[in-house]
C-alpha cells in the first residue's frame, strides 16, 4: 500500500495533463467577412456604417466564445446581426433578382461531425442562418429550398416577415443599373473556433443583383461557399459559379490539412488561381488554434477578426 501511495502524485499529474492536453491554451477566435468587391463609390457614412456593423457582429460572437459558449452560437448570432443590417447583402439588405424579388440563401457547418444545414430561395425568413441551423440540428436532411424551406421555418416558429420587410430603394436602383462593378457588394460569413476546438462556418446572402429567378450560388452549397472540418473552416464571397466549379472552401482546407500549408498560404494560392480565371473572390479561414486568413483578389473586402490573445482588426480596404 505504501508503494502505491508513492505513485499517486504521479498518477494525478498524468491524469491532469491528459484531460487538458486537447486544448491546453483554450484558444478561441472569430473571423467575419461582409462581402468582397469595390466599395469605391460608397459615401463615407456608409463605409463607417459597414465598419460599425462588422464591429457589432464581431463583439457579439467574441463575447459568446469568451464566456465558454459554442462556436455555433457565436457564428449564428454574429451573422444575424449582419442579416438585420441593411448595409450588407444578406437578410434585410438582400439585393434583387431579375424579377425584382429578393431570394435569400444560407448555410452552416460544424467541424466535429461534419453536420451541416442549408436553405435557398426563401423570401419570408427574417434570419436565414437560423433556418440553416435548424435544418442541420432538427431534420434528417442538409438542404431545403423555397416553399419547402419556409414550411420548415414556420414549423420551427422562426421569425417570418412579409417580403416588404426586405424592401430597399438603394438595391432597386442597383437592379435598374444592373449593378456596375463600381458598387459591387457580396455575401456575409463568419467562421469561429471555440475553447473545445470545434470550428463552425456560416454564410448568408441575397445573391447577385439581376440574377435569374431560381439561380443558386455558392453560399448554400457545402464545400463551395461554406466548409468546416477538424482543423479548418472557410466562408467565401465572390463569383459563386466559380466557387461551385472548383469546390473552393473545401479545396482550401484540403491544402491546409493534406498539403501542409498555413491557412494564409492555402487561401492565397486558391484565390490567386481564381483571379487568373477572371473570378472575383474573397475568403475567411480559421484553424483550430485561432489563426486566421482574410484573403481577397478585389480592391476591398469588409472583414473583421478577434482572438483570445487580444488581436483585433476591422477593415474594408487593403
Amino acid at each position: 500500500m505504501r508503494a502505491l501511495n508513492n505513485y499517486i502524485p504521479l498518477l494525478l499529474l498524468f491524469y491532469f495533463f491528459n484531460i487538458n492536453s486537447e486544448n491546453p491554451k483554450d484558444d478561441y477566435a472569430i473571423v467575419i467577412h461582409g462581402g468582397a468587391g469595390w466599395f469605391s463609390n460608397l459615401p463615407e457614412d456608409e463605409v463607417e456604417g459597414i465598419k460599425k456593423g462588422l464591429k457589432q457582429a464581431l463583439d457579439k460572437g467574441y463575447e459568446i466564445l469568451a464566456q465558454d459558449g459554442s462556436s455555433i452560437d457565436a457564428v449564428e448570432e454574429a451573422i444575424k446581426i449582419l442579416e438585420d443590417n441593411p448595409l450588407f447583402n444578406a437578410g434585410r439588405g438582400a439585393v434583387y433578382n431579375a424579377e425584382g424579388v429578393q431570394e435569400l440563401d444560407a448555410s452552416i457547418m460544424q467541424s466535429n461531425d461534419h453536420n451541416a444545414g442549408a436553405i435557398t430561395g426563401v423570401t419570408t425568413v427574417k434570419n436565414p442562418i437560423s433556418l440553416a441551423r435548424h435544418v442541420m440540428e432538427n431534420t434528417k436532411h442538409v438542404m431545403f429550398s423555397g416553399e419547402g424551406a419556409e414550411i420548415i421555418a414556420k414549423e420551427a416558429q422562426l421569425d417570418l416577415v412579409d417580403p416588404s420587410y426586405f424592401y430597399s430603394e438603394k438595391n432597386l436602383k442597383r437592379l435598374k443599373k444592373q449593378q456596375s462593378k463600381d458598387d459591387k457588394l457580396g455575401t456575409v460569413g463568419v467562421v469561429a473556433v471555440d475553447k473545445k476546438g470545434i470550428i463552425v462556418a456560416g454564410t448568408s446572402t441575397g445573391g447577385m443583383t439581376n440574377k435569374l429567378k431560381g439561380r443558386i450560388g455558392d453560399s448554400p452549397v457545402i464545400g463551395a461557399g461554406t466548409w468546416a472540418t477538424n482543423g479548418c473552416g472557410v466562408s467565401g464571397t465572390g463569383h459563386g459559379e466559380f466557387f461551385i466549379r472548383y469546390n473552393v472552401a473545401k479545396e482550401i482546407c484540403t491544402r491546409v490539412l493534406s498539403g501542409g500549408l498555413s491557412v494564409s498560404d492555402a487561401a492565397n494560392s486558391v484565390i490567386s488561381e481564381l483571379k487568373l480565371l477572371g473570378a472575383d473572390a474573397g475568403v475567411i479561414v480559421i484553424d483550430q488554434y485561432g489563426s486566421a486568413a482574410m484573403i481577397y483578389n478585389t480592391p476591398a473586402m469588409a472583414r473583421a477578426y478577434k482572438n483570445s490573445n487580444g488581436d483585433e482588426e476591422v477593415s474594408i480596404y487593403k
